[in-house]
């Protein structure tokens, strides 16, 4: 059974080997690192200088399947943004995506409070794009922008999903 928990500091190097070039990494984690590869501790490092940042790891009975974090985007803590959201490279296309967000979004809605939640992905990672919509998320174009990610201009598209929505969708 899948499940969410607080990210442990032993779980970054299981977490790093699913990078395995550093297109995968970008498409990850943007321009939020400086370079490529990283280590263990620098990941550890980055999440302890951003509190704000909730880091989670998904598990599958004892193993670990994904990771992404939370972080609340405004001052009245109503919007949060998922990131770094990434499901084992060996086990990808068989729906983990699928059943990682609905757990984080069941926290974010319900046990945090939020009212949106939003999402940025590079447009060259389609399969996380439909995983995104299949979820309800709705992309806003007028939110899109470029970033600047290994010499060249990667476009990031703006998805957002509202609590009001996500529970329509999910009563229907």
């Amino acid at each position: 059974m899948l499940k969410l928990r607080q990210y442990e500091k032993s779980d970054s190097a299981r977490i790093l080997s699913w990078l395995e070039d550093e297109s995968a990494f970008r498409k990850w984690s943007a321009d939020r690192y400086g370079s490529y590869p990283i280590t263990p501790d620098e990941m550890n490092a980055f999440y302890a200088e951003n509190p704000k940042m909730i880091p989670l790891t998904a598990v599958d009975g004892e193993e670990t399947v994904g990771h992404m974090i939370m972080r609340f985007t405004d001052k009245a803590q109503r919007v949060i943004r998922f990131g770094f959201i990434i499901v084992d490279s060996k086990i990808r296309g068989r729906g983990y995506g699928r059943k990682m967000l609905p757990l984080a979004l069941e926290r974010a809605f319900g046990d945090m409070g939020a009212s949106k939640v939003t999402i940025g992905v590079f447009e060259n990672n389609p399969p996380a794009q439909r995983c995104y919509y299949s979820l309800g998320f709705a992309h806003r174009e007028e939110k899109d922008e470029y970033l600047s990610v290994m010499g060249e201009k990667w476009k990031c598209l703006e998805f957002e999903l509202t609590k009001e929505d996500y529970y329509n969708r999910r009563s229907i």
